[in-house]
């Protein structure tokens, strides 16, 4: 796997498919790596050149703990493709550094598509009452040091999500998304300083003028779905689709759909 070098990282990072065709990059959520995206690349790369990379903190990037910006790392692989322009396919938290990106580098995004995700400096919102029971495990295992545990709770909560069980789901599903996850226990103890957007999207989506599809699993969690309606209403091209049977993870659960909805999208807007 190829890395980039960047000051205080070297960015694990893939390309597939040729460079004449129109720029994907796909950045994953805060419970995978950027094989969370496995699924989709060949149907992506057959008419794309499609780039993923692991964040800091995350799968095979390596890093000081410096602070650093997310969108800077996207740009850094993007010029290191000599890719001007691109269409940002983000999921969960990689959702949040697309709209990020959009703001700050506007010539650089061609579209933007967000999985289960909100925009940077969203207020706080109330959780249900599952949904708090289920985040002071993770604060248990976190306050343990339980690193491995942690995992295990988080990615149970966020791919099933709170109102469905991981034994009512699909065995396959369930085994793939906690062996993507468990990538990251490695980085569990190490310092990271993202810096964030300023001023944060919040409130700025409007200034986001370019194609947009929002999507979110019908059982994501309820500040989730909440940001979702969010994007539709304030992201001035936006389009929507709710994938039914899916929590934050609709391209691994629901990967063949998925594609159609992502693929008739791209394709209706020459992306």
């Amino acid at each position: 796997m190829p890395h980039l070098a960047v000051p205080g990282a070297e960015l694990a990072y893939e390309s597939a498919g040729h460079a004449s065709e129109p720029a994907l990059v796909l950045l994953h959520s805060g419970i995978a790596t950027m094989r969370m995206w496995e699924p989709q690349v060949p149907a992506l790369t057959a008419g794309h050149l499609v780039v993923r990379l692991d964040a800091r903190g995350f799968g095979a990037t390596r890093h000081d703990g410096a602070p650093y910006s997310d969108r800077d790392d996207v740009r850094s692989v993007l010029d290191h493709l000599g890719i001007e322009r691109a269409t940002i396919i983000g999921a969960g938290r990689g959702g949040t550094t697309a709209l990020d990106l959009a703001l700050e580098s506007p010539d650089r995004v061609a579209g933007v598509v967000t999985v289960g995700a909100g925009p940077s400096g969203f207020p706080g919102l109330p959780l249900s009452d599952e949904e708090h029971r289920r985040i002071d495990e993770l604060d248990d295992a976190f306050a343990a040091s339980d690193w491995r545990r942690l995992a295990r709770l988080e990615t149970a909560l966020w791919a099933a999500g709170s109102n469905r069980l991981e034994s009512d789901l699909d065995p396959e599903f369930v085994a793939i998304a906690h062996g993507i996850a468990a990538a990251n226990v490695a980085h569990a103890e190490e310092a990271a300083s993202p810096e964030p957007l300023e001023p944060p999207a919040y409130g700025r989506l409007g200034d986001i003028r370019i194609p947009a599809l929002v999507l979110v699993g019908e059982y994501d969690l309820g500040p989730t779905r909440a940001h979702y309606e969010h994007l539709l209403d304030a992201l001035p091209e936006a389009t929507g689709f709710s994938f039914p049977d899916a929590a934050h993870l609709p391209n691994l659960e629901r990967p063949a759909e998925f594609e159609l909805v992502l693929l008739g999208w791209l394709g209706e807007r020459g992306l």
